[in-house]
């Protein structure tokens, strides 16, 4: 059976790991996100006996499986049956909860399991990889754990299953239960089920009490709650930083060769992920992620931002392909690192001001912004200035000819329109009449350019005649209001272009990979949320409710669909996606007073 992304995900926002609907990890990256891939399965072939990269748990004799959510959590139900009636079931998680006055959240996988009925035998297959597939560990083991010994990380299973057993990968009758603790090198001075116990009540507890802060809407609340919790998964605590996904190379369609490692933090997301959280009330992650933005703008040199940075904020994301992994359905190459970071983006000044003016309006956060802060966001501001209308290679990283982008010099215009705001909060009436001076001037230098009059509507590129999905974001953004009528126009003619079914491309001109096959799905909630704004509201929530059709069983989206199949592709779980179904549900549902 081909791999899928019909995956759930696990994880404490330190590590996490992609489980399939058998119960084995399939993908799995430590000690941190962007760390070499110890489960990596995903990006190889199925079947091999003497393959390595996984953690499965088989029910001999297997008939088949069920998988769920524990609700309002991060932890995994996964129920086999076999053939004689017998069932196990295996819970999954990562350990997340508070402790002596701060958050734990170890380097660590528990997996416990339980017989159900009947008298079901089960094999534990515990086969981690190391450099991307392309060795195994060498193995030690004592009376109650086995350590897996690679040149850069060293793993504990403690477990109270039978050494021997888990070792030789020999089948036995499961009569109670058993615990799999997996983590760092380090003895474990409790019995393995106690711990395992323990951890599971702690996570259960800290996820519903973390559900129950958030501002959901009235409707579809239970896709927006999977969303959120998701989104918290793709932040990494230590340093604020959000992923765009946990997998690299998934291709954006079959045989495209469009794999790319989306392991890292992209600044334009920080726009959309902060007014996600912020519609939500998740203000401690938008918090955190706020400082890290604020961290690596701060430490770019002549203020100049490169598009992505690593979760610890480092510059350099060199791109490498692995050669020991053929990729998802052998569909190659496997690519480790990014280089987007070289490309020019300007579109990345308006991303990072724009996420950032939250802390000098939002009282919730605990820092307020300041007046320091503010003048270090005027260098990003200046460079916005400078850069508006030059070429570059835009928010969908073309890595062919650049060309003036109207999305970026909009952002531009944004990142103006932002300060002066900010100026003005901090009564610094001189300094905002200054960024006001200059967000009238780009606005009216884009409308001049962007506009194109023969085709009624904004365009991709000055000058030009083609359309892109990010013109939606134009009212959005506050470039336009809502009723003007050039915003109505300019939807219209994205619905002509780019619209293939029920979804929306995010171009559809050739690039260096030929035209785009699949639909990138943050451009369809994008359409939604327009089509809120010009009060088209049955077909948005139309239109919405096929998008949420599009999720995997547990809720989640990937990058792309194939608009003919629905099948989903790209890297998986895909924050803008995410991102996007959160936006639009707060913004098409009914108000709570109107409900009843």
């Amino acid at each position: 059976m081909p791999h899928s992304l019909d995956l759930a995900l696990i994880g404490n926002c330190t590590i996490s790991a992609l489980i399939d609907q058998r119960a084995e990890i399939v993908w799995g990256c430590l000690p941190r996100f962007d760390s070499d891939a110890v489960f990596c399965t995903l990006l190889k072939e199925r079947g091999d006996r003497d393959a390595y990269g996984f953690f499965g748990i088989d029910i001999v004799d297997f008939d088949h499986a069920e998988q769920h959510y524990l609700d309002n959590t991060a932890i995994l139900i996964t129920q086999l049956y076999d053939r004689h009636g017998g069932c196990v079931e295996i819970t999954d998680l990562a350990p997340r909860f508070g402790q002596y006055g701060r958050m734990f959240r170890p380097m660590m996988l528990v997996r416990r399991v339980k017989r159900l009925a009947g008298s079901p035998r089960v094999t534990v297959r515990l086969r981690p990889a190391c450099h991307y597939g392309a060795a195994c560990p060498t193995t030690t083991w004592g009376s109650n754990h086995i350590r897996y010994v690679a040149p850069e990380l060293v793993l504990r299973l403690t477990t109270d299953a039978s050494i021997t057993a888990v070792l030789q990968e020999s089948s036995f009758f499961l009569e109670d239960s058993i615990t799999l603790l997996l983590g760092p090198d380090e003895t474990i001075h409790e019995g393995a089920a106690e711990i395992g116990r323990r951890f599971f009540e702690e996570t259960a507890q800290y996820w519903r009490e973390w559900v129950r802060s958030l501002g959901i809407p009235f409707e579809w609340q239970e896709a927006v709650i999977r969303a959120a919790i998701t989104l918290k998964l793709n932040a990494y605590d230590d340093t604020g930083a959000i992923v765009a996904a946990v997998t690299t190379s998934i291709p954006e369609a079959a045989g495209s060769e469009r794999n790319w490692d989306y392991r890292y933090c992209w600044l334009r997301d920080g726009y959309f992920v902060v007014n996600a959280l912020n519609r939500l009330g998740a203000t401690r992650t938008m918090e955190r992620y706020l400082a890290y933005i604020i961290n690596v703008s701060a430490e770019a040199q002549d203020h100049t931002l490169q598009p992505v940075f690593g979760i610890d904020g480092r510059t350099d994301l060199d791109e490498i392909t692995v050669p020991s992994l053929p990729g998802y359905r052998g569909m190659g190459p496997v690519r480790v690192g990014n280089l987007a970071y070289r490309q020019v983006q300007h579109d990345v000044y308006g991303s990072a001001i724009l996420a950032a003016t939250h802390i000098f309006f939002d009282r919730r956060l605990t820092r307020c912004g300041d007046e320091t802060l503010f003048r270090q966001l005027e260098l990003l501001g200046n460079k916005a200035v400078l850069l508006f209308d030059q070429p570059d290679a835009g928010l969908w990283e073309l890595r062919g000819n650049a060309r003036v982008h109207t999305f970026s010099a909009i952002m531009c215009w944004a990142a103006c329109d932002r300060l002066a705001r900010i100026a003005y909060r901090l009564g610094l009436e001189e300094r905002a009449s200054c960024w006001q001076e200059h967000a009238a001037r780009l606005h009216e230098v884009i409308s001049q350019r962007a506009w194109n009059a023969s085709r009624n509507a904004y365009v991709s590129t000055f000058d030009g005649d083609a359309m892109d999905a990010s013109l939606l974001l134009l009212a959005e953004i506050g470039f336009l209001n809502p009723d003007d009528p050039r915003f109505a126009a300019t939807v219209q003619a994205v619905e002509k272009d780019l619209k293939r079914g029920d979804y929306i491309f995010r171009y559809i001109e050739k690039d260096d990979f030929g035209e785009p096959e699949n639909a990138f799905l943050i451009c369809s909630f994008w359409y939604v949320n327009a089509l809120v704004s010009l009060d088209r509201k049955n077909e948005a929530r139309a239109l919405f409710e096929k998008l949420l059709a599009c999720r995997n069983r547990h809720g989640l989206l990937a990058e792309h669909i194939d608009p003919k199949t629905g099948e989903q592709w790209g890297n998986f779980i895909q924050t803008y996606s995410m991102v996007g179904l959160i936006n639009a549900a707060v913004r098409l549902s009914m108000r709570w007073d109107q409900a009843f």
